[in-house]
């Protein structure tokens, strides 16, 4: 089937065309024809990577009446990130539709210009609930006659949506139309189903028993928590050059991962909610650009990230829940490529992982886990990475540097190497015992 079986309009096929985008995903193929021709509320579930943005904006972009100048639709978002993809979506999608105007207002950055903006005339409104309550509070924006109402990622924003959305459906018209797009349907869901959408609410699900595309290879890998971090730096040395998302629980949990890369010299940044949204903004566009490879990040902080070439996830800790795995996994993989999801688990943790197995439908596959002459090779590795990339102390005296010289200037270049290596290897060594013995003390005790 074709977007043009669908009842898409001809100047978004042209944009569609411009995009090499031809063939509706399953969601977009059950959704866009009911989205133009009825009239009741709607709920749209389908994975992360599905394509559900598409599913609820070619639609809405043909229902706009460009002859009003008044806010006609109110998309509300979890976070900023993904405000932003959906507004550029929409924008491409609207291309040869100069006549219809779309703001985003969301969030985390200063609100001043956004009041401003909306003093020209605005079709669409993408906003994060907490920003668009501020706006209504200070009478910066009109919803009073929009027809549309979308919440998306609506599983994502259930605690922002319980703290600010009776405010916002008291600012919108009754007889407005609802649509509701999620990957998951746990019964918070339902909840604002039943509180904030009309009876007549027509339901479509697209594939929910396997996550969103077929192009991801999920593993996991079993390890001693003394371990954990060594598996993952060789998983990461093995992926040289490939750009990936490693999840963590708790911003200190990425904090502390994102150093340990730093000094093992891997092209990384770190994203959650504390860091304030320039830098955040900053990040993302290194790792878009290609100047970072690799993110280490928490769930929220991650939505919205829409990059084709992510090749793997790594899941550092487990999500506490199955809806968080889906949101994860979702992010490698797009736009049809391969992708592999990576779990990192300690013993203790395999029963949660058979749970997720079974709720998810999903597969999981045993990663090889390295051994510990490999792990040690590699940490060997990282170390020579390390020296390499060292900056020169240009604040060490010119005497000082000539005495070290004198006791190297006879060694070949392969000599100094081989002198190296054996020392780090010798202080390695009597590292681990003494971690051993310390070790063996506290299970004595």
């Amino acid at each position: 089937m074709q977007f043009a079986d669908l009842g898409i309009s001809t100047p978004i096929l042209k944009s569609l065309s411009d995009l090499k985008i031809s063939v509706p995903t399953e969601i977009q193929e059950k959704s866009i024809p009911i989205l133009l021709t009825k009239t009741d509320d709607f709920v749209g579930l389908a994975k992360t990577g599905t394509g559900k943005t598409a599913a609820f904006g070619l639609p809405l972009l043909q229902l706009i009446d460009c002859n009003n100048p008044t806010i006609q639709a109110v998309i509300l978002v979890p976070t900023r990130e993904l405000g932003h993809q959906i507004f550029s979506n929409l924008e491409s999608y609207a291309k040869y539709m100069p006549e219809i105007s779309i703001a985003a207002t969301c969030g985390g950055i200063p609100i001043k210009p956004q009041i401003e903006r909306l003093i020209s005339p605005t079709h669409i409104i993408i906003a994060t609930p907490g920003r668009l309550n501020d706006l209504i509070k200070r009478n910066a924006i009109n919803i009073k006659k929009a027809n549309y109402l979308i919440l998306d990622e609506a599983d994502e924003m259930i605690t922002a949506l319980k703290e600010g959305l009776d405010e916002i459906i008291a600012a919108l018209p009754k007889n407005r139309r609802t649509f509701l797009f999620s990957a998951t349907m746990p019964g918070t869901i339902k909840q604002l189903v039943q509180n904030y959408m009309s009876k007549y609410v027509t339901q479509v699900s697209a594939d929910m028993k396997a996550i969103g595309n077929q192009g991801i290879d999920h593993q996991y890998v079993i390890v001693d928590a003394i371990e954990k971090l060594d598996v993952l730096m060789h998983f990461l040395s093995s992926r040289e050059g490939e750009r990936g998302i490693i999840f963590c629980k708790t911003k200190a949990a990425v904090n502390k991962l994102a150093k340990n890369l730093a000094i093992n010299r891997f092209s990384s940044g770190a994203l959650h909610g504390s860091l304030t949204q320039p830098i955040r903004d900053r990040i993302m566009g290194q790792f878009r650009e290609g100047h970072i490879n690799i993110l280490v990040a928490t769930d929220l902080a991650a939505r919205g990230i829409d990059v084709a070439a992510i090749s793997y996830v790594v899941n550092y800790h487990l999500p506490d829940v199955y809806e968080a795995y889906v949101h994860r996994s979702g992010r490698t993989a797009r736009a049809g490529a391969k992708g592999l999801s990576l779990t990192v688990l300690q013993k203790e943790e395999t029963t949660q992982l058979a749970d997720f197995k079974k709720e998810l439908g999903l597969d999981f596959v045993a990663y090889k886990k390295p051994d510990a002459i490999s792990l040690e090779e590699n940490n060997t590795f990282l170390w020579a990475k390390q020296i390499f990339k060292t900056r020169p102390n240009h604040d060490v005296s010119t005497v000082l540097k000539d005495k070290i010289k004198t006791v190297f200037h006879h060694l070949t270049k392969e000599e100094l190497i081989e002198k190296m290596l054996a020392n780090h290897l010798l202080h390695n060594k009597v590292e681990d015992v003494a971690q051993s013995e310390i070790t063996k003390k506290k299970k004595h005790k």
